[in-house]
């Protein structure tokens, strides 16, 4: 049985001296497994379907509940991702996150979307404020969201010129008086605000950078995973 999908390339593995395995994250089905042959030689005709970021239209035979990639046409490359090493490392953030955050063949057409749009805002513009919308989006997709609004526990609004503090369980901003969680910094409150749409301050370098260490141990305590290549990205910035 032959079946197609659209599809973004999140993840390859080597298999064998050619071969390789990919993480497909579809519109169709979720996250499919799939091997493809012969892509490690220099003249594959399917190269570019193992590369990283590849958007594509795969075409897969499936037999005994595993699937082998036979063709794909390209659709977007996200070349400039790969030329530049700070957006390579944001990009692979998202991509690996992703992966976290959705299962085999349990299909979720809204976080493939996050994911081509992230990658397009990462070709475009600033990749730092693109990876911070997508793990805003997603975790909220995947029931971890958390707010950046008024105080969770005496409702007064807040704003992005005093310190506050983060309830990591509760996914809540609080006064520095009332809560009892990790300090941040009104920056943070501020970039996060902005990646959710709501009016804020002015989005700071280091408000970006804080707010993506903030999410990177967000992510780590709702999925109980932690996402190498954000590190990385982090220690880049």
């Amino acid at each position: 049985m032959e079946i197609k999908v659209n599809a973004l390339m999140i993840r390859a593995v080597d298999y064998g001296e050619n071969d390789k395995i990919l993480t497909l994250l579809t519109a169709e089905r979720g996250k499919i497994t799939a091997g493809i042959k012969g892509v490690k030689k220099a003249s594959a005709k399917l190269k570019f379907a193992a590369q990283p970021f590849c958007l594509a239209e795969y075409v897969l035979a499936e037999r005994g509940g595993r699937y082998t990639v036979i063709q794909a046409a390209e659709s977007e490359s996200f070349y400039d991702i790969r030329c530049d090493i700070n957006k390579f490392y944001a990009a692979s953030s998202l991509c690996e996150a992703a992966s976290v955050l959705t299962f085999e063949e349990d299909s979720s057409p809204q976080m493939f979307l996050y994911c081509v749009e992230g990658l397009r805002d990462m070709c475009a513009s600033d990749e730092c404020f693109a990876l911070i919308k997508f793990l805003t989006g997603a975790l909220r997709l995947s029931g971890y969201g958390f707010s950046a609004g008024a105080c969770a526990e005496c409702g007064r609004e807040l704003d992005g010129e005093e310190k506050l503090r983060f309830d990591m369980d509760e996914g809540a901003f609080t006064c520095w008086d009332c809560g009892t969680g990790f300090g941040v910094s009104g920056s943070t409150y501020a970039c996060l605000r902005a990646a959710e749409g709501r009016p804020c301050g002015d989005v700071t370098e280091d408000g970006k950078k804080r707010a993506l260490r903030l999410l990177r141990e967000y992510f780590a305590l709702k999925t109980d995973s932690r996402c190498k290549s954000l590190s990385e990205y982090l220690r880049l910035l």
